[in-house]
């Protein structure tokens, strides 16, 4: 049986006050803003003003930080790429790779949005790890499961080392048998559903080898309203309003919220006993209105006997690892770092 192990706060109650820094608030607000405004009672989204209002970053082949970035193209037919962090000033044999989805409910952000750039920069110096974040197509324009293919596709290009041959600044030691696959809210629930694909089809790869999973508030959901949902209503980015309007417009016609990709531990889950799922970090927020959904995650993992440690930061609100003045973002980092070497170093005594 695989080990499980849990590491929690308290769960706060619905009545306790969130105290978050004065810039914190505001990047709140403007997000809150930027998201209700561009979409439509229609259910499309003003791409014209979601454009002018999401901040990109052009990527900076001179290192800046210790990191230098480059876009990879990976399915020209889709004109779809990834974002490539190589951290510089590194001496080690072999660097994992980490392969990164981004958050925006299917519908909103980019590999190129400063807030995700920002991020991966740090994951690349934290962690010293090559990352590719990636840009995968978006709803409502492109509806499931277009992302889940963009996931599996950048799996399958990464495992043919014909295109690493052609990228002069893909890093020699840049080690594919090593990779974790890491999301946060809508790329947390790709990461599992690429994780979930990749073990029911490892055989088709020739080299690459997911060893881990960083799942980071994953955007679950159901037909029914839990208990968070409820009382954590008027919490920070999440609303039922916003998560509503979302799954409808990632979900084609017929389909509804019990569906497993959204309820992927509900009545039509996915059967993944048999699978070799691999181990798994979880991130909850103590103020996430999404967090019930991803606790019933947690414990379907484990009831599926499946190896999975819990962190739970009963402060935390969704989104809180991209805000880097708030305490438990550094605490995501070291977690994360503690979870790369354990990994690493099973895969390696397993090498001997």
């Amino acid at each position: 049986m695989a080990t499980t192990t849990t590491n929690t706060t308290p769960t706060p109650s619905p009545t306790k006050s969130l105290s978050l820094p004065f810039k914190t608030r505001v990047q709140i607000t403007a997000l809150n803003f930027v998201t209700d405004i561009v979409r439509r009672t229609d259910g499309t989204i003003n791409r014209t003003l979601m454009n002018l209002l999401d901040r990109h970053v052009a990527p900076n082949p001179t290192p800046h930080n210790s990191v230098s970035t480059h876009d990879v193209v990976f399915d020209p037919s889709n004109n779809l790429w990834f974002r490539l962090f190589v951290p510089h000033k590194s001496d080690v044999v072999s660097l994992p790779i980490i392969v990164f989805f981004h958050g925006g409910g299917f519908a909103f952000l980019s590999a190129a949005s400063h807030v995700y750039d920002a991020v991966c920069r740090r994951f690349a110096r934290k962690l010293n790890a090559v990352v590719c974040s990636v840009e995968y197509r978006l709803s409502p324009e492109h509806k499931f499961p277009s992302q889940y293919d963009d996931t599996f596709a950048v799996l399958k290009f990464l495992d043919n080392p014909e295109n690493r041959k052609n990228l002069p600044f893909w890093p020699e030691n840049a080690d594919v048998s090593t990779v974790f696959i890491a999301g946060d809210s809508a790329g947390g629930n790709l990461a599992h559903h690429l994780a979930v694909n990749y073990a029911k089809s490892s055989s088709t790869f020739s080299l690459l080898k997911v060893i881990g999973l960083v799942n980071i508030q994953p955007f679950f959901g159901g037909k029914e309203r839990v208990n968070s949902e409820v009382e954590l209503e008027g919490a920070p980015v999440v609303s039922m309003d916003r998560t509503q309007w979302l799954w409808k417009a990632f979900l084609p016609d017929g389909l509804d919220c019990d569906h497993w990709a959204v309820n992927v531990s509900g009545p039509n889950a996915m059967n993944i006993s048999g699978v070799e799922y691999p181990p798994t970090l979880l991130f909850v927020g103590g103020f996430d209105p999404l967090k019930d959904w991803q606790k019933r995650y947690y414990e379907w993992l484990r009831r599926n006997e499946k190896d999975v440690k819990l962190v739970e930061y009963s402060s935390a609100i969704h989104a809180f690892y991209v805000f880097p003045e708030l305490p438990e973002a550094e605490l995501l980092f070291a977690e994360v770092k503690e979870f790369f070497n354990n990994q690493i170093s099973k895969v390696r005594r397993t090498k001997i």
